[in-house]
């Protein structure tokens, strides 16, 4: 239950970023260890805002709790609003590229890890495993990508940290 206290408040809502991001980028890693979907490099590169902001929310909510300068707290929480619009603008790009409304990079490839490590299996491996290009939508839902998901969870997120970092005192 949220209380009248804007303190208070700013303390929950930097708690519950941080265990937003760190459920969108769990996520991403359930897919790909899991579900054996393979990120390109664009997919990647979207999970930075998410590495970075989870950890700062936190920071940000032990802070609040602890009865820390409001500054310090309203601070964090801007610039985890920030790294969420970053993640938005890397969201839409990447999502132009898969719908061919513009050119991606001409280096996207994914990371080693789609190869294996085995040496018995990895002439196999070269030639039956082929990296994912970051034009080509790997799965859709409802017709959005993973980037394109990734848009409205980075907008959402960078909606309520501006909220935290507005609120006074």
């Amino acid at each position: 239950m949220l209380t009248a206290d804007p303190r208070s408040r700013r303390s929950l809502m930097a708690l519950g970023l941080a265990a937003a991001m760190a459920l969108v980028v769990g996520m991403a890693l359930g897919f790909e260890h899991i579900g054996g979907y393979i990120p390109c490099a664009l997919c990647l590169t979207q999970r930075t805002p998410y590495y970075i902001g989870a950890p700062l929310m936190l920071i940000a909510a032990l802070i609040s709790f602890a009865g820390g300068p409001s500054w310090a707290v309203r601070g964090l929480l801007g610039i985890g609003g920030l790294l969420m619009l970053y993640g938005l603008g890397l969201g839409i790009y990447h999502s132009g590229i898969e719908w061919h409304w513009w050119a991606g990079p001409e280096s996207c490839a994914t990371s080693a890890d789609a190869v294996t490590t085995d040496a018995g299996s990895l002439l196999g491996d070269l030639s039956s495993k082929k990296p994912p290009s970051c034009d080509e939508a790997t799965l859709r839902v409802l017709g959005l990508s993973f980037a394109g998901w990734n848009v409205l969870a980075s907008a959402a997120l960078a909606m309520i940290a501006f909220r935290g970092a507005m609120m006074k005192n």
